[in-house]
């Protein structure tokens, strides 16, 4: 592991001027993906800058509903908070899904959203990988890419996103606070991922000296009702084959509120908005549900042995907003 210095932020302030003086810096939540790599030799930050000491451990409902997230929670306390499990479900399913207890003690919320990709070319300091060397090339395409993208790929990177909470949190529509050098500022979150294009190596279009604060999750209306669903190898803790976060409002036979976002399938959490205009107006049967996924896999493009994904997705999807619609009427 190359040597690092060590810092402890004082406050917000002092953290994103720590990383403004330091473009090889790395802030240092719970580790849990960090520290990995580190040892891996896929990630070599010159220095840490530890936030566990910063504010930002509370979760608290505002006056319109929403709630506010710390970006120091811990996954453990986001997952089994009453206001999470009884409003989000999807949220906390997801976050449960993605690791064991121990790791969810450490890690943080705001860390998460952070996770790098488990590509093992990305992981392995020793092979090319447009994502840690940019233009080294990208041996997935022909090499080992089974677990990884079919939407939203370039020809530079096929890698996928790894969060299982990230994906809930598309779904629910959440807003993210970042503070910088140039003061406060708020991304809807499906801004601040991209895909890869040429440029592989940038996961989210947050600048190297902000630091998430925060994150809003919208009060959800009336009547609806969401879950998260995974596939993976093993029943134990694993990364997603394909998973869909869905958020699903049915009156009358008719869905009125559909949002669907997948994981395992593309460079960031992938909201399926063609799907959703798709279903607005329309009958929630599982004909109507398999007939809008398919629309959204059209823009699919499969490599040789990940093709599986997308009989994968299409099942995944309609089988989830099925149970959904039903648990609506029954309720």
């Amino acid at each position: 592991m190359k040597t690092f210095a060590y810092d402890v932020a004082t406050d917000v302030d002092d953290a994103v001027a720590r990383l403004g003086a330091d473009p090889d810096s790395a802030l240092l939540g719970g580790g849990t993906n960090l520290v990995d790599l580190m040892k891996l030799g896929a990630a070599e930050p010159s220095s840490l800058i530890d936030v566990t000491k910063l504010p930002l451990g509370e979760i608290e409902v505002a006056g319109d509903g929403a709630l506010r997230v710390g970006a120091a929670v811990t996954n453990s306390d986001l997952a089994v908070h009453p206001v999470v499990r009884s409003r989000y479900p999807v949220l906390s399913r997801a976050v449960l899904s993605g690791a064991s207890g121990q790791l969810r003690n450490m890690a943080t919320t705001g860390g998460n959203l952070f996770q790098r990709t488990r590509c093992v070319y990305f992981m392995d300091a020793s092979k090319p990988c447009n994502k840690r060397n940019p233009g080294s090339g990208c041996p997935a395409i022909e090499g080992e890419h089974r677990n990884l993208a079919i939407l939203g790929a370039s020809d530079h990177c096929v890698a996928t996103h790894p969060s299982d909470m990230a994906v809930a949190l598309t779904a629910l529509d959440t807003v993210v606070d970042i503070t910088g050098p140039h003061g406060q500022h708020r991304v809807p979150i499906g801004e601040l991922y991209r895909l890869p294009g040429h440029d592989p190596d940038l996961d989210t279009t947050i600048g190297h000296d902000e630091i998430v604060t925060a994150l809003e999750i919208p009060a959800l209306p009336a009547g609806t009702v969401s879950t998260y669903r995974k596939v993976r190898d093993r029943a134990s803790y694993a990364f997603a084959l394909a998973s869909v976060a869905a958020v699903l409002r049915v009156e009358d036979g008719q869905v009125t509120e559909a949002r669907i976002a997948l994981g395992g399938v593309a460079h960031k959490p992938w909201r399926a908005i063609t799907a959703e205009g798709e279903l607005l107006g329309r009958l929630a049967r599982p004909e109507v549900f398999r007939e809008a996924i398919d629309l959204e896999l059209k823009a699919a493009k499969p490599l040789r042995d990940n093709v599986f994904k997308i009989p994968l997705v299409r099942n995944l999807v309609t089988q989830t907003l099925t149970e959904l619609a039903r648990q609506e009427v029954s309720e």
